[in-house]
């Protein structure tokens, strides 16, 4: 992609798709452009260069006209004179709101600029129940920001790269855009620690290098029996990302040591092809047991569907398989915004918030942070803690996977599952032992909660073991209606 994106590039990207959106998408970008005329950025660019990118990055993603309109506006109420109404008389009130969803809140409203900034976090955090499409704008205009950090001072390029991994970056792995996950983060990290960014990339270069025959090889080899079962099949290679390996590096992991350092993924048409092929792949190479996962019969919290095994491969280099559908591998890199290209623009954006509240585990605590918080910085301090921090999976009995913070007890997990069962939750077994309620659950646990309809229901001392929000007000209003009866 070049560095300087044109109306030209923009527009040849949305014909792919969508001839009928070129229009309102050229009326757009006139728009701003004579809204930001005279301004620039610090590269020296006119400033529409910055909304043309992001719009080009929204138009990557299959974006729908609304979108990729609010991209190319997105600056216009917060650094210009056009105002929300304006924006609502020229297009509509769908853009309108998506531009005003990504627009700063004006400074006059608050006496400091701590305030102002707890409250535009908390905006931006929250949009994402009113419309996902305010947060891939948001994140949009991130990807490009950190593309070009090198125009900021040193203060300000730590700053924003601090601000992406605490803010952006979850919200990116939330709604499963891993693709801008990534990059966000090896950008921030390439900032953050210079010099341990180059080490990390020397040494994952040299192992690549070491390993491309094997892994060429493994392709081969794959593709071959594949073909032989007339098996449909696109095959690529998966290198960790840099920030991916800094991670594990920072649990005292060699980076030889890391089993998904190197990964071949294996598309098919179908779910029974998956299977199929994962016999095929054992049957050439030995597995390693423990390293397999199976996401497409137990997703992801977000959404990823995967199968995954860890094998011994060519020459005996440790390479893990991610064997998944077409389809599925455009959600894993693409996450909701995969949503416009699978199901088109006009259906898109109904089925991404549907999805997100019915399917996506993080939305409804979420939502129950937001309402039971009013204080921006608490709000903001709840949501570091209970959904950005060090998560753990933990396994129903039926091998469903929940998510919760680190630190969450067997009353949060209860809780998580359903009220009714955290209500009347008497015992629990974790890994076929009992434990007590307050017993601190651990990644993989495996928890069966035992429940009694005719149980006294939670005690008030619940409150003191659990820590996720949900949990704690549901005790409360347990106890509630009891002391009224």
């Amino acid at each position: 992609m070049k560095s300087t994106i044109t109306i030209f590039d923009l527009i040849k990207k949305v014909e792919l798709y969508d001839e009928k959106a070129i229009d309102i998408i050229t009326k757009a970008y006139k728009y701003a452009e004579k809204a930001h005329k005279g301004q620039t950025r610090q590269s020296g660019e006119p400033y529409i260069s910055h909304p043309l990118s992001v719009a080009y990055i929204l138009a990557s993603m299959n974006a729908d006209s609304d979108t990729i309109c609010a991209g190319l506006l997105h600056d216009t109420i917060e650094d210009t004179k056009v105002t929300k109404e304006d924006i609502k008389k020229k297009f509509n009130e769908d853009v309108a709101n998506l531009v005003d969803g990504v627009t700063k809140i004006s400074k006059m409203n608050f006496s400091s600029a701590k305030d102002r900034n707890l409250a535009n976090t908390r905006k931006i955090i929250t949009s994402i129940t009113e419309d996902v499409r305010i947060i891939i704008i948001k994140i949009a205009d991130r990807l490009h920001n950190m593309r070009t950090l090198e125009f900021k001072s040193e203060f300000k390029q730590k700053e924003i790269s601090l601000e992406t991994l605490e803010l952006f970056v979850p919200l990116a792995y939330y709604i499963g855009a891993y693709n801008v996950k990534r990059e966000m983060e090896d950008i921030a990290l390439k900032y953050l620690k210079p010099e341990l960014y180059k080490e990390i990339e020397e040494k994952r270069n040299k192992i690549v290098n070491n390993s491309k025959e094997s892994l060429d090889e493994m392709l081969k080899t794959i593709n071959a029996m594949l073909e032989e079962k007339k098996i449909h099949n696109s095959m690529r290679i998966r290198i960790k990302n840099i920030y991916g390996i800094y991670k594990k590096m920072q649990d005292n992991y060699k980076i030889s040591d890391i089993h998904d350092l190197l990964s071949i993924k294996v598309m098919v048409n179908s779910i029974e092809e998956c299977y199929q092929v994962l016999g095929i792949v054992h049957s050439k190479y030995s597995p390693i047991n423990e390293k397999f996962k199976d996401y497409i019969s137990n997703s992801k919290t977000n959404m990823y569907r995967s199968i995954h095994t860890t094998v011994f491969g060519e020459n005996d280099k440790i390479v893990q398989i991610q064997i998944k559908t077409f389809e599925m591998d455009n959600i894993a890199e693409n996450g909701l915004t995969a949503y416009w290209k699978i199901n088109g623009e006009e259906k898109a954006r109904d089925l991404m918030q549907e999805d997100l509240k019915k399917k996506y585990q993080f939305y409804k605590s979420l939502a129950e942070i937001n309402k039971k918080f009013e204080d921006n910085q608490d709000f903001i301090k709840q949501v570091q803690s209970e959904l950005f921090s060090n998560k753990i999976y933990v396994y129903t009995s039926k091998g469903e996977i929940k998510e919760l913070p680190k630190g969450s007890t067997i009353i949060d997990f209860a809780y998580k599952i359903h009220s009714e069962v955290g209500n009347t939750m008497t015992k629990a077994k974790v890994n076929g032992i009992y434990v007590d309620l307050d017993y601190v659950l651990k990644n993989k646990d495996r928890v069966q909660i035992i429940t009694d309809p005719l149980s006294n229901g939670p005690s008030k001392d619940w409150l003191d073991k659990a820590i996720t929000t949900y949990a704690k007000r549901k005790i409360k209003e347990f106890n509630k209606i009891k002391e009224n009866n």
